[in-house]
């Protein structure tokens, strides 16, 4: 049996960034539980300043993370992308970045869709008969497209 996994992206606006690759990806936001935030706040586990209004949610503020429609409600997901607040500004090459796979959609389209909603193109690429656009999402990480 295979072990699930969970890519973290460090950046500079998380609910922002997993929104935009909820949409893309065709997956959902995990919801955030206000009460369960709340009674973290009430007894001072959390401050306020920890939390946010998010598309008029009580979340918390330095996290959001994304998964497929039909692993919405596993306790215990077997993929599931977690965008978390981090200090620094993007400003290499990935070192690591993921390929999405059209599922036979022209990739000339959905670049241009992708550029529509913040995505940047950076080039296009082939190999034998396999060819690809590299992008860049909002917050500048590289993913391609095929």
């Amino acid at each position: 049996m295979g072990l699930n996994i969970q890519i973290v992206v460090d950046c500079r606006h998380p609910h922002q960034l997993a929104d935009w690759w909820a949409e893309t990806l065709q997956w959902s936001v995990e919801a955030q539980d206000a009460t369960f935030i709340r009674s973290m706040v009430t007894q001072g586990y959390a401050s306020e300043d920890q939390t946010m209004i998010h598309r008029g949610n009580l979340v918390w503020k330095d996290g959001s993370a994304i998964r497929p429609p039909e692993e919405v409600d596993a306790k215990a997901p077997a993929r599931r992308i977690l965008f978390q607040t981090g200090t620094e500004v993007k400003s290499v090459k990935n070192r690591v970045h993921w390929d999405v796979n059209l599922a036979g959609k022209d990739k000339d389209q959905a670049r241009h869709e992708l550029e529509a909603r913040g995505a940047t193109y950076l080039w296009s690429a082939s190999q034998g008969p396999h060819s690809w656009h590299t992008m860049a999402d909002p917050e500048g990480n590289e993913f391609c497209i095929s």
